[in-house]
């Protein structure tokens, strides 16, 4: 009994490991010449497997891409959550989400995957549900929290989330084509602070007669 225990646990263990690999090389080929420039044979070659292996693992090439994405776009939403810890506040938690955004679509490469190629080869929709479960996610979470400690306006949180992530894509894209980081922040975080109430109207003493 322990016997085919340990002969199942061995065999899950080289197929998470053979498909590891399968991704690790598919996202080292997509980055540097694009999911369009890139056919399956150099993806077996480079993860050093053959293609019936692949196609154990996934249907085609855009299966296999579609699980490089879902990697990428989880160790995003990873950084996001380990950066705004329970202990911050609502607003300093959604600064320092922002900030490990931008930092880590820094990393070679994910801006093409996540932001060009992902949409294009995926369809909107899919990339949506991709982006749903993992940055639009802890975005969410952080914009509900802050709306919850009335540190911003109560608003439709799908809406809000949809818009706010489309402004940091965005910005993504334009640091990773040269502009400046520091500019985008400045914006992104005065959006995000333009939502806070509007403090109610002082009241004044009435003019004596």
């Amino acid at each position: 009994m322990q016997q085919d225990s340990g002969r199942r646990r061995s065999n899950r263990d080289r197929t998470e490991a053979t498909r590891a690999d399968l991704i690790r090389a598919a996202r080292k080929l997509f980055t540097e010449k694009s999911y369009a420039e890139t056919g399956t044979p150099e993806i077996v070659a480079e993860a050093g497997m053959t293609r019936g292996a692949l196609y154990h693992h996934f249907a085609d090439k855009q299966a296999l891409f579609a699980a490089v994405v879902e990697q990428e776009a989880a160790a995003v939403a990873a950084e996001i959550d380990h950066a705004a810890p329970p202990s911050l506040s609502a607003r300093d938690a959604l600064i320092a989400g922002s900030d490990a955004y931008l930092k880590a679509m820094r990393a070679p490469g994910r801006t093409r995957l996540l932001l060009l190629d992902g949409p294009a080869v995926l369809g909107r929709a899919a990339m949506d549900e991709i982006d749903n479960r993992h940055g639009n996610r802890s975005l969410r979470e952080g914009l509900v929290a802050a709306m919850r400690a009335q540190a911003m306006t109560r608003l439709p949180a799908e809406a809000l989330t949809a818009l706010l992530a489309a402004a940091f894509d965005r910005a993504a894209l334009a640091i990773e084509a040269g502009a400046s980081g520091e500019d985008y922040r400045a914006v992104l975080i005065a959006l995000m602070d333009g939502l806070s109430p509007a403090p109610p109207p002082s009241k004044r003493p009435a003019p004596s007669r």
